[in-house]
């Protein structure tokens, strides 16, 4: 069944996750806002706002959910290597505004993206209110890959990744496991499976199983780690 929600409430209360769509996977409710605690409240229970500029805001809870536990992060041979060369610089949340523009540019192949405006301004609001945080890789000056998510207890949200070289995304992704780990993270989210993120060990599990450590993980009094750690 597909909810419709009211676009001037925004602590509006969101349905069941588990009363998504099967087809499509995982929809759930259409319409709302992208305001602060509208997206917030979402995350906490496990959905988050996927669509394009020719949609209206859809929200989704899909079902198997992709996600990484820390632990069972998997380097390969090759990005071992990149991360002992120490050739790019890794920093948190120096230019978050750059980084998420960066994941909003089309792929190769692709003539559009999912990251709208109304997304990129409504993720700028949740960095500036510590909730939304960046990775980013640098190249001497150039900010050569990166990503973006949101923090919620032990919990990291991933959204979204860029690389302007090879495997800088994963790059990012693994300093920041590495670091998110060492602050008391348990759980990194990432939405859905692509084979770029099952390469570095995250794997699908039932929706169910995702919400109930979500309930017990987002209250953990953990906060984003400032110093990044890549080994």
């Amino acid at each position: 069944m597909l909810f419709l929600l009211d676009g001037t409430s925004p602590q509006e209360p969101f349905p069941d996750p588990e009363l998504a769509e099967t087809d499509p996977d995982g929809l759930l409710a259409i319409g709302g806002d992208l305001a602060p605690e509208r997206i917030v409240q979402a995350y906490r229970q496990g959905i988050f706002p996927w669509y394009d500029e020719s949609q209206p805001i859809l929200w989704w809870s899909p079902d198997p959910r992709m996600v990484l536990f820390p632990d069972e992060l998997h380097l390969s041979r090759s990005l071992r290597k990149l991360l002992r060369q120490e050739k790019y610089g890794i920093t948190f949340n120096q230019a978050f505004s750059q980084v998420i523009r960066a994941c909003a540019e089309p792929r190769r192949h692709e003539s559009g993206t999912w990251l709208t405006r109304e997304m990129i301004l409504a993720w700028e609001v949740l960095h500036d209110r510590g909730i939304a945080h960046s990775v980013e890789v640098w190249q001497e000056d150039e900010l050569v890959g990166g990503l973006y998510g949101n923090a919620l207890g032990a919990v990291f949200f991933g959204e979204s990744m860029f690389s302007r070289q090879s495997n800088t995304s994963k790059l990012a992704f693994a300093c920041l496991t590495h670091s998110l780990a060492l602050a008391g993270f348990e759980l990194i989210d990432c939405q859905v499976y692509t084979e770029h993120l099952a390469s570095l060990g995250a794997r699908p599990i039932p929706r169910k199983q995702f919400l109930s450590r979500l309930g017990a993980l987002q209250r953990e009094p953990v906060s984003f780690p400032r110093d990044v750690v890549c080994a």
